[in-house]
């Protein structure tokens, strides 16, 4: 595949990443947000083939594959399960409206990008000009974290932002040492089910997953 092609290619997926975390930090139903979860690694792991293809990078080829398996597949049935047992379909509550987080979330692009050009200058990977993309969707999904007030849709951009480091990784690197990426993918799945047993203990106690009731745990 001709690299300006795949270049080409691969800044169109990651425009779609980006807006794939605007589309997260406006959404204020949980089932959408893990099925948006779900079509962000859908987008990473096909990104990451056309790197792998075009740079000869075999070990990306595992990547793209493991991005399928966690991100687009067990994941995201993971937490439809873990709603499904808690039976919560309610909306998102934010604390701040979401006009506000979308411009805050602009604001944070516009940082990630200038953040991102000095960098981008020295690398000379294919992917380089999806750096402040990365950076961008990081940034976006750290912001749906600290906006949401449930304990669910945090979580949520907690994976979103390990999607957006990984896509970062690939932009500037092509991608971790296999190794590291399944150390990490691990310990991703792992704290996907330790945070589905909090879940499981804070319904328990408060009968709510408002997060503004882990302030009772400090008083007793």
């Amino acid at each position: 595949m001709d690299q300006t092609f795949s270049g080409q290619l691969v800044n169109l997926f990651a425009a779609f990443l980006l807006l794939i975390a605007f589309a997260m930090l406006s959404q204020r139903r949980v089932l959408t947000l893990i099925r948006l979860f779900a079509w962000q690694g859908a987008a990473l792991a096909a990104s990451t083939l056309i790197v792998a293809y075009s740079t000869g990078q075999t070990h990306l080829y595992f990547s793209a594959a493991l991005a399928v398996l966690l991100k687009v597949m067990l994941i995201p049935w993971v937490l439809h399960r873990l709603i499904d047992r808690l039976q919560v379909r309610w909306d998102v509550e934010t604390l701040i409206n979401i006009p506000a987080t979308m411009l805050i979330g602009i604001g944070l692009v516009i940082f990630a990008f200038a953040l991102a050009a000095p960098i981008s200058e020295m690398a000379n990977t294919v992917t380089r000009s999806t750096l402040g993309i990365a950076n961008a969707s990081v940034l976006l999904s750290f912001l749906m974290m600290i906006v949401r007030r449930k304990a669910v849709p945090q979580v949520i951009g907690f994976l979103a932002m390990e999607n957006g480091l990984f896509f970062a990784a690939t932009s500037a690197t092509y991608g971790m040492p296999l190794v590291v990426e399944l150390g990490v993918a691990l310990d991703v799945l792992v704290g996907t089910f330790i945070f589905g047993i909090f879940f499981f203990h804070i319904r328990e106690q408060f009968d709510s997953l408002d997060i503004r009731h882990m302030e009772k745990l400090k008083e007793d």
